[in-house]
């Protein structure tokens, strides 16, 4: 049985959205910032669907939305997956997504069951659900309700995505390390190339007919019949790839971000790293900072690597490193002068938007490529996953905003030397090339700001999806005019 917190009373005959994230920190964050721009900007009520083990954390995050919180009970007894898992950040390994991603579909009749009791007690417009939960978008539109996807990722890789599933150029090449073309359907990807090797699951393999692909191809097609996609971009950074999906595809892409603009920077109290980022800026001592979000699995031997490569740079850094590593305790006692290490969670746009940060070496997850550039940090591009590979592409190559580590023997996945790492960090942080990353940054930091202000084009975005579905129908539904 799925449990609900009430709304606040003059909420229940406001124009109300529904908003779906998928099970998994980097998804939903975004989406709870997507709440608060909805509720305090356009005067909407808010219902944010959930689980049970998710609900603590969501209910303290959207306080300010004052959203209503509906629980649809998680599956327990789905095959390869221990129980008590609900969000992929507790996965034991990320070779269980699969798994966790096929018992998300178990949700699909408690959501259509609570979907029917707030059609019935309140006035719904819109749904926004993630694209790995298509199947709510199937629910939704029986019930009456317009969709919109959520994808967690911005237009490049959005569009590249598009292209290796349906045309498969990675089928016509013989390793995973010799470059494929995306040019096949001309525009902005005529000049791009990739490699197996930068492709994860499950697109890495162009077979079309295995188990596991199939279930995100179901969710695609779910996708497809919805309104469109909403996008934690903004048009101004990625305009060719924005406007070669919409003349072509659909359904068409909503730009409405950067949404980590939406909510007030968080003022905590003093903290370790706090106080020591904060001396570093007394000392004039610019900091690199470093970190991997919460899914990626880097090795001890790989750890160390970067452990030496950090130490040798002469460049001070802070660390976030999710669990103590034992080859590590050594190192932490060398480089306490001008490194720290963290082994607690931190505010990443607090940590970004402080004066001695001046670079982020990152997995290139997208949220956390939005947050650098808003804080107006250059990155250093180290990819592991997903479509962090496509993104480091756009970070380097396209946009000049960062530089990028290199493989052993310049291979794009795999094993990064000390070396490597020694010599990146000091181009990004003391070199020519990390100053242009810099200055670049800066620009791409402008425009997402102004993006996102009154007249800017997420801003009109937004406002003209919402005026045409909970206002007065005079919204519009050109996408980023």
């Amino acid at each position: 049985m799925a449990s609900t917190t009430s709304p606040p009373p003059s909420a229940r005959h406001q124009p109300k959205v529904l908003i779906f994230p998928f099970m998994s920190k980097g998804h939903t964050i975004p989406l709870i910032h997507l709440a608060h721009l909805l509720h305090t900007h356009h005067n909407l009520a808010i219902t944010f669907f959930t689980t049970p083990l998710n609900s603590p954390s969501k209910r303290a995050s959207l306080s300010a939305s004052q959203a209503e919180l509906v629980e649809l009970p998680f599956p327990t007894d789905v095959d390869g997956l221990p129980p008590g898992i609900e969000s992929t950040d507790k996965l034991p390994s990320m070779s269980l997504f699969p798994p966790f991603l096929h018992a998300s579909r178990f949700l699909k009749p408690h959501f259509e069951r609570e979907l029917a009791h707030l059609l019935a007690r309140a006035d719904v417009r819109f749904i926004v659900a993630d694209s790995f939960l298509g199947w709510a978008q199937t629910s939704a539109s029986t019930l009456g309700v317009p969709g919109f996807a959520f994808y967690g990722m911005g237009n490049f890789a959005t569009l590249a995505s598009r292209v290796v599933a349906v045309d498969r150029p990675h089928a016509r090449v013989a390793s995973d390390d010799e470059p494929f073309s995306l040019g096949a359907w001309g525009g902005p990807l005529a000049d791009v190339t990739l490699t197996k090797s930068e492709l994860s699951w499950p697109f890495h393999d162009p077979d079309p007919v295995r188990p596991l692909k199939a279930i995100v191809i179901r969710s695609g097609l779910e996708v497809s019949s919805c309104r469109g996609v909403i996008v934690n971009s903004f048009y101004e950074l990625e305009p060719r790839y924005v406007d070669y999906w919409n003349e072509r595809f659909c359904p068409p892409l909503y730009n409405v971000g950067p949404l980590c603009l939406a909510v007030p920077v968080r003022q905590s109290g003093p903290t370790e790293w706090s106080g020591w980022l904060d001396m570093k800026r007394e000392q004039n001592r610019p900091v690199l900072y470093v970190s991997f979000g919460t899914q990626a699995e880097v090795s001890e031997t790989q750890l160390s690597a970067l452990a030496a490569g950090l130490e040798n740079s002469g460049v001070d850094f802070m660390w976030v490193v999710r669990r103590p590593v034992p080859g590590l305790a050594g190192f932490e006692a060398r480089v306490r002068e001008r490194g720290l290490v963290v082994h607690e969670w931190v505010d990443q746009v607090s940590v970004l938007g402080h004066e001695s940060v001046r670079g982020f070496m990152s997995h290139c997850g997208w949220n956390s490529v939005m947050e650098s550039v808003c804080a107006r940090v250059p990155l250093l591009a180290w990819p592991m996953m997903a479509e962090q590979f496509m993104n480091a592409r756009l970070v380097v190559d396209e946009l000049g905003i960062g530089l990028g580590v290199r493989a052993r023997d310049g291979k794009r996945r795999g094993f990064v030397e000390a070396e490597e790492v020694e010599r990146m960090v000091r181009e990004l942080m003391v070199g020519e090339k990390g100053r242009v990353a810099a200055e670049r940054v800066e620009e791409a930091g402008r425009a997402a700001r102004g993006a996102m202000e009154a007249g800017g084009s997420s801003e009109r975005c937004l406002g003209g999806l919402v005026g045409l579905f909970c206002g007065d129908g005079l919204g519009s539904l050109v996408a980023n005019c």
